[in-house]
């Protein structure tokens, strides 16, 4: 009796393994097929053929997708799956390494869950945070995955949807995320690709170095306000050339006196310097003379002024360098030169704005453009109460910056753009303060850009203010 029974259990898991078996071989050939089918889209394949509105994020998330949500980490993510329907497939959330083995792994983890619950295309969502984010969208698309992100503000926004919990973390950010993918609450990732991304990191290395530059001019001020408080009046431009050679070998009242008018001078012939600046050699020496500054401690600080004003002058010289190279990048993208015939935006103001907007073939809209940048208005009304318009903030900030600078400059170079600013500050309906003026002409201005780099046309003031019905009346009145 007890034999048989044995013999039974032995033959049920006999069957068992064979069935297993089975099951892992049909898994297995659904895996190659989907595998063999899978297809990435980027934004090249949905932002290019026509407006991708959230009916249309909504539609491109089909039955038959796996939906991952994936928390983005320096050195490790987590991942979960759900369907179009928001049921979740995945047991737990799966950890996977920041490398090409880890990224290897959750493919096949995907692939097997799609095979298992027949799904023929998988999404990725993920939060952008900081840059880890960029090596494992690059590997997902190239590996036939789509990658979407999602804002990290609708994630904090929606977290207590889940479990009604104010909890965070890397294990339940993801299904947070993939259900927001679900919901089409997401956009296309954007990574800069040839001209474009070189433009990115050498705009990127010129904001870094002229950081960097600052800091080492800030502590030399330091220094000087120490033991010599007087050197601004004696030495004119605190970071010019003629100030600079002198910081680095006599930078203090004593090391002046000792030198004399005569020895400034020489100073200035070794390092080949020319213009001006030889006569301040009376104006520095009579300073040094009268100066209060500290006596004490006058090598290290010497030896700390050299340094900085070394140190200054080469972040310069390789800033130059940096410079010269973004503006001839900038002008192999077509039309740009166009946009320096604004008078006020020069090679530097142009490399900025082109580096943080990238390929403009990504937008339908140059509200697309605005809103990207944070200038997009923004009001917060409510019945009766009509709460005060002003522009979001989020976005690019750095585009937002050069749109602000190129304004400024516009105003203070350009007729029209001065005329146009007078009329905004001044008119008797609705005036605008002067920041709100130099937002809407910044605004302006990027209209003009994105006009020129789609269609290629010149830049013509004239028409420029017939868009603009109120300052030609104005103007005909007078």
């Amino acid at each position: 009796m007890n034999g048989n029974r044995k013999k039974g259990k032995k033959q049920a898991a006999t069957d068992n393994s064979v069935v297993n078996v089975l099951l892992q071989e049909e898994v297995r050939k659904k895996v190659e097929k989907i595998q063999a089918d899978l297809k990435s889209c980027t934004w090249r394949d949905l932002e290019t053929r026509g407006k991708f509105d959230k009916n249309t994020k909504i539609s491109f998330i089909s039955d038959d997708m796996l939906i991952l949500g994936c928390d983005i980490g320096s050195d490790t993510h987590y991942a979960r799956a759900i369907d179009s329907r928001g049921r979740e497939l995945s047991r737990d959330a799966f950890e996977f390494s920041n490398s090409s083995e880890g990224f290897q792994s959750m493919k096949a983890w995907a692939l097997e869950l799609a095979a298992i619950n027949n799904k023929q295309q998988i999404v990725l969502g993920l939060e952008p945070t900081g840059h880890y984010w960029f090596v494992a969208t690059a590997w997902m698309v190239a590996n036939g995955i789509s990658v979407v992100q999602v804002n990290p503000y609708a994630v904090k926004q929606t977290k207590e949807l889940e479990d009604n919990s104010q909890l965070k973390d890397d294990r339940k950010d993801p299904k947070v995320i993939a259900n927001l993918v679900k919901d089409g609450n997401y956009g296309m990732p954007y990574l800069p690709e040839g001209l474009y991304a070189e433009l990115r990191s050498l705009s990127r290395l010129r904001d870094q170095l002229t950081e960097d530059r600052i800091r080492s001019i800030n502590r030399l001020h330091r220094e000087m306000k120490i033991y010599f408080p007087e050197y601004k009046d004696a030495f004119g431009k605190v970071d010019g050339a003629f100030t600079m050679e002198i910081l680095k070998k006599a930078p203090f009242p004593e090391d002046i006196l000792k030198l004399g008018k005569e020895g400034l001078r020489n100073i200035w012939r070794e390092a080949k310097l020319r213009g001006r600046g030889y006569s301040k050699a009376n104006q520095i020496v009579r300073y040094a003379r009268t100066s209060v500054g500290l006596k004490e401690g006058l090598d290290g600080a010497r030896e700390t002024v050299r340094w900085f004003a070394e140190e200054a002058m080469r972040l310069q010289e390789k800033l130059d360098e940096i410079e010269e190279t973004l503006h001839q990048k900038c002008k192999e993208i077509p039309y740009a030169v166009n946009i320096l015939e604004i008078s006020g935006i020069g090679d530097d103001i142009l490399s900025g704005i082109l580096a943080d907007m990238g390929d403009i073939a990504r937008f339908d809209d140059v509200k697309e453009v605005q809103k990207i940048s944070g200038l997009g208005l923004v009001a917060c009304s409510s019945g009766k109460h009509k709460g005060e318009t002003k522009i979001s903030h989020r976005g690019r900030k750095r585009l937002r910056y050069w749109l602000f600078m190129a304004a400024r400059s516009a105003v203070s170079h350009a007729e029209e753009f001065k005329a146009l600013h007078e009329y905004y500050t001044t008119r008797t309906e609705n005036p605008l303060k002067k920041m709100q003026s130099l937002i809407v002409i910044a605004c302006k201005i990027l209209r003009i850009i994105y006009a020129i780099l789609r269609t290629g046309t010149k830049y013509d003031p004239a028409k420029m203010l017939k868009d603009i019905k109120r300052p030609q009346k104005a103007a005909k009145a007078a």
